[in-house]
Order: structure tokens, then sequence, then C-alpha cells
């Protein structure tokens, strides 16, 4: 399990670090990477096999899906369905710490989605994970650094006590110390009709909604 130190308020001084983290996971591995909400666990969202290693690194049930992250919405566009109606309420809340779910394009590996006709997406609001997509070229897993039943967490020392004695570990960790404080990201459902808000998380329901309605 190889450690890199990052420092995401100086993204040039990380760029060697982060174009590894990518080669890592376009390779096959799994990479430890810090949000702008809680440190995340990813893998390339098109390898089935990458994958499969995700769901067992984190002790997860195959039946829960996973997110991913993408750069903008021309890569989100690659892998879901997006209208003109839904690209306008995108572009008010994205980038940002909202994951939005949305009807999806057979595009990715059914195991990302657990089989389901959706898929949900981000893109974060920080350039470190930015960078590392654009350095990716394509989607990859976005989800949170901790065994399953545990509690997510920006603390890089929790992120080592969960994995350093695991039988399945990451391959890569982008150690980017203490985060600062936040919770999981705000989950939004454009699937549907109607927008429904399924996690409240750093977002607010009455901001979301405010963003919504502009």
């Amino acid at each position: 399990m190889r450690i890199l130190k990052v420092n995401p308020e100086n993204i040039r001084e990380s760029e060697e670090a982060i174009i590894e983290a990518a080669q890592v996971m376009l390779a096959g591995g799994a990479v430890v990477f810090p949000t702008d909400t809680v440190y995340g666990l990813g893998c390339d969202a098109t390898n089935e096999k990458a994958i499969r290693k995700i769901f067992k690194i984190k002790q997860r049930e195959q039946e829960k899906a996973l997110s991913v992250i993408v750069r903008d919405i021309a890569m989100a566009k690659k892998v879901a369905l997006i209208d003109s109606k839904i690209e306008k309420s995108l572009k008010n809340i994205l980038p940002g710490a909202i994951t939005v779910i949305l009807r999806k394009k057979d595009k990715l590996p059914e195991i990302l989605t657990a089989g389901k006709e959706t898929i949900g997406l981000r893109i974060p609001d920080y350039k470190l994970t930015h960078l590392l997509c654009e350095n990716m070229g394509r989607p990859f897993v976005a989800t949170s650094a901790n065994i399953s039943g545990e509690i997510e967490t920006t603390k890089i020392a929790s992120v080592f006590k969960y994995f350093e004695g695991a039988i399945h570990r990451p391959d890569l960790i982008l150690d980017a110390g203490n985060l600062k404080c936040s919770q999981p990201s705000t989950i939004l459902d454009l699937s549907g009709f109607l927008p429904k808000i399924v996690r409240v998380g750093p977002v607010s329901k009455g901001k979301l909604l405010e963003i919504l309605r502009s």
C-alpha cells in the first residue's frame, strides 16, 4: 500500500502524485484520495475487475451501487441521459458537494450500478479530483474510504486504521492530512419527474431548492 503526500492547496506541487494515482487506476488499481467532502476510494469506472476489488476492499455488498466522479457535464453525458432541463439543473448545482442520480446509459459495468437503471454522478468543487479526472480521461468510482459499516472520515489516521491490517487494501493512498470537517455529499435524485433529495449533506435542503429554482 503505497502512500504519497499531496497538498490540495498547491496542485502544481502535487501533480506527480496525482498523475501516478491516475496511472494506478488506469492499470486496474484502487486509490484513496481526498475530496471536497470526505476521503474517497476509487478505481477506473470502466473496469469491472477493478470495481470488484473496491467491493472487496470496503467489504461492501454488491447489491449497493457505487457513485462515480466525472470531469464535467460533457463527460456526464457519455454515461447518463441528460436532456436540456436536467443540464440546466446540473449547471446550477455543479461542481459541488452533491451526488446527482440520473438515468444511466449502458456504458459502464452492471456491477457499478448494482443492475439499477440509474447512476450517481459527482463533479466535486475540488482541484485535486478535477486534475485526477483530467489525467484519467474517463469516469472513476468515488465511494467513501472506509470499511462498510464504519464511519466516513476526513481524518487520514482513520483511513490508515481502516486499511493497514486488511486482507484487501488500496494500492495507493494520496495523503492530504486531515481534511476540513465535512459530511458525505448531499444526494439529489433527478431520475424521476420531480427532483428528490435522498440525503442532506454539506448542501442543505433549503439551499438546494433555492439553487434548483434559479
